[in-house]
């Protein structure tokens, strides 16, 4: 089994593409769980755990700055179709509720969660089983804002990066803006989402009335036309997950010029960052973003405890330095 996360997608493609065809979307049968990935699986709930990850004050709640990202959980894995199949696979209800209740244990106490697919039964199931997590909502275009409000009772809503980057790139944004508005009336905390520095630039310039940005450091809406100014004329394959490593100092820097808070994601380039270039990652976020600014993070504990790992390097570096 791999034991680095770069070498960990190669594989889990390599495996996937030997049951399915190169455009299937579903698996052609349901794969038997290896002893070591077992083995791997998130332990059961843990209770006093050592180390616990430093909060910041957010709205009326102290939350913790590693903020659960939810993407591998039902298979986003900007990778491949074939890694997204993987994490679909393993990310069973017991899964998402084993991995929701280890990052309890660690402190981690907020969720960006999105309402996709079966996420509302999981949240559910976690929540009867005693969990809980501050929930910061990614709302899509299709999702009413007030049923999530008024169902999942949540912290925050955040208009989601695609809609936004959608927006911005035709000059829709006006009514983004009043969809800002009308989630205030809801009585939460009312955020914009992007994977472009210059959205955040723009916002912050018209003073719109919100409270927080979530920002990718990694630009992956760029257009065709633009991919091929900043490639040289080239246009690769799969342009829409491609990660520049000039593009996060961009987007940090517009972090810092806010003073609203801020939570950065994809600091681990959707898993290409190697195993021994992941806590530089996050050193590299912390140091870039300000003292009550946050980072979500997605896992996928398949092969090793990456939510004690990730907790572990997030408390070292905001106790120790």
């Amino acid at each position: 089994m791999a034991n680095t996360r770069r070498e960990f997608l190669q594989s889990s493609a390599a495996l996937a593409a030997g049951v399915m065809g190169a455009g299937a979307v579903k698996l052609a049968a349901e794969p038997q769980a290896s002893p070591q990935a077992e083995k791997a699986a998130p332990a059961a709930p843990e209770t006093g755990a050592h180390v616990q990850v430093p909060t910041m004050k957010f709205g009326s709640a102290q939350i913790s700055r590693l903020v659960m990202g939810v993407n591998p959980m039902y298979g986003y894995a900007h990778y491949n179709n074939n890694f997204g199949m993987a994490m679909r696979d393993w990310y069973t209800q017991e899964q998402v509720c084993k991995v929701l209740h280890r990052a309890n244990s660690f402190g981690i106490n907020a969720f960006n969660y999105v309402n996709v697919e079966r996420s509302p039964q999981d949240l559910a199931c976690f929540q009867r089983e005693g969990g809980h997590m501050h929930l910061i909502i990614q709302v899509m275009a299709k999702d009413d804002a007030a049923t999530l409000v008024r169902e999942l009772k949540p912290l925050a809503l955040q208009r989601r990066g695609e809609e936004i980057d959608a927006a911005f790139r035709s000059g829709t944004m006006a009514s983004e803006r009043e969809w800002c508005k009308k989630a205030r009336d809801l009585g939460v905390l009312v955020g914009v989402g992007t994977h472009k520095p210059e959205v955040i630039d723009m916002v912050e310039s018209q003073g719109w009335d919100i409270d927080f940005y979530s920002g990718c450091v990694y630009n992956r809406t760029r257009s065709p036309e633009e991919w091929r100014k900043v490639l040289g004329g080239e246009l690769p394959e799969m342009a829409g997950d491609i990660y520049i490593q000039s593009d996060p100092a961009r987007m940090f820097k517009a972090i810092r010029q806010t003073t609203k808070t801020c939570f950065a994601f994809k600091i681990l380039a959707a898993g290409r960052i190697a195993d021994n270039g992941v806590e530089q990652a996050f050193r590299t976020a912390y140091a870039s973003i300000k003292p009550h600014d946050g980072v979500y993070v997605g896992m996928f504990p398949r092969v090793k405890d990456e939510v004690r790992e990730n907790a572990e390097i997030v408390h070292r570096i905001l106790t120790q330095g």
